[in-house]
């Protein structure tokens, strides 16, 4: 009877154990499956590409494998909003920075590789590429782009990097001026880069490094295609880039402060070699009249003056309108309920009567005799002899 019965449970046990294993190996295939695009992912990551910052650059973003492209999206660091994005059934989208320079090629079904034109050195930095595809996964892409005009470092300094690693940190860049420029404050100013150079100059950058700060370019001049280019990075409203054909660059301050004390650094790019010009503008304090120092008196002044005269004005009419809301009250109460007013009811002083005449011009008084006032008789003290 036992045995029986254990047959009968292995014969119920042992299917069911079969199916607990499928749907094991099921789970571990689609675990297998979701990890694989990431391990893929991970190794696309690392390979980081150079693209030359030119006019019509173009950035490969060309995904290995085949399937269905979803969606490709453009960043730039270190902005995480997307600077370029495209979708099958959506088209294309461009930020205003972006816009009319950033084109997709599209040249196979899963490229997501980009061309931008108009070109800038505001361009250079790291863009990442992210496709979106099925059913593999994302796949993304570096690259990284970079102005590959600039003047090479030596190689001796490179023979070496070991020795980096012991030695101490270099010296703060001694720079030395070729020019010196003097401006008071609130003047008008040019700084000039009228370098004699020799040979062609396909490119010029100004520079500028105030006090305990690095170098920032705040403009640059180079032509393209037989054209003039020119890129104004100041960000000051009070200074402008301008460039000439012959690529001479200039910078034009209005109403100098002490803020634009510093070196300005003028590098042109020749096909001879790297040429370099410094100037040193040193602002000084301004001796007698200043204009901008008057008009900003005057403005204070004007502007006392006018809040003076319009607090007069609201303290009078302030007090008006209270003296208006107290005789509009003092009206509607009742006369009970107001303030006795000392002088409203005082008594007036009689006033004398005129005497009457009708007695002397009334014909019916006439005859009468007149009404003397009574006067008291004297008793006179009569005497009589005996």
């Amino acid at each position: 009877m036992r045995l029986s019965t254990r047959l009968i449970n292995a014969a119920f046990i042992l299917p069911q154990w079969g199916k607990m294993e499928a749907v094991q190996k099921e789970y571990w295939y689609f675990v297998v499956l979701i990890f694989l695009p990431l391990l893929k992912v991970a190794v696309q990551d690392k390979e980081v590409a150079t693209v030359r910052l030119e006019e019509g650059m173009v950035l490969d973003c060309l995904c290995p494998w085949k399937g269905n492209l979803s969606m490709v999206s453009w960043t730039k660091e270190p902005d995480r909003n997307p600077m370029a994005v495209y979708h099958p059934e959506y088209g294309v989208n461009f930020p205003h920075l972006y816009r009319d320079r950033v084109e997709f090629l599209k040249s196979t079904a899963m490229d997501g590789s980009i061309s931008m034109r108009n070109v800038t050195h505001r361009d250079i930095g790291v863009y990442h590429c992210s496709v979106q595809t099925f059913p593999q996964g994302p796949w993304t892409r570096t690259v990284q782009v970079e102005d590959l005009d600039e003047p090479p470092v030596d190689d001796d300094e490179n023979e070496n990097p070991d020795d980096d690693l012991t030695e101490s940190p270099p010296d703060p860049e001694v720079t030395v001026a070729d020019t010196e420029l003097r401006a008071e404050q609130g003047a008008n100013l040019t700084v000039n880069c009228n370098h004699r150079h020799n040979g062609s100059v396909s490119q010029v950058v100004l520079e500028r490094r105030l006090a305990g700060r690095p170098w920032d370019i705040i403009g640059v001049c180079k032509k393209v295609d037989g054209g003039l280019v020119s890129e104004d990075y100041s960000d000051s409203d009070r200074g402008r880039v301008q460039c000439a054909d012959s690529l001479d660059i200039s910078l034009q301050l209005s109403d100098v402060s002490r803020d634009d004390a510093g070196f300005y650094r003028c590098t042109f790019n020749t096909d001879t070699g790297v040429q370099i010009n410094t100037v040193q503008l040193t602002v000084t304090a301004a001796d007698g009249f200043s204009l901008s120092l008057y008009m900003m008196y005057i403005y204070i002044g004007a502007g006392a003056a006018g809040l003076l005269l319009l607090t007069v004005i609201l303290i009078l009419a302030v007090r008006r309108r209270k003296k208006n809301r107290r005789e509009e009250y003092r009206v509607k109460l009742h006369p009970s309920q107001r303030q006795p007013n000392p002088y409203e009811n005082m008594p007036r002083y009689p006033e004398v009567a005129p005497k009457s005449r009708q007695r002397e011009e009334c014909p019916i008084y006439a005859n009468l005799p007149s009404v003397r006032s009574a006067k008291p008789k004297r008793h006179h003290k009569r005497t009589y002899k005996t």
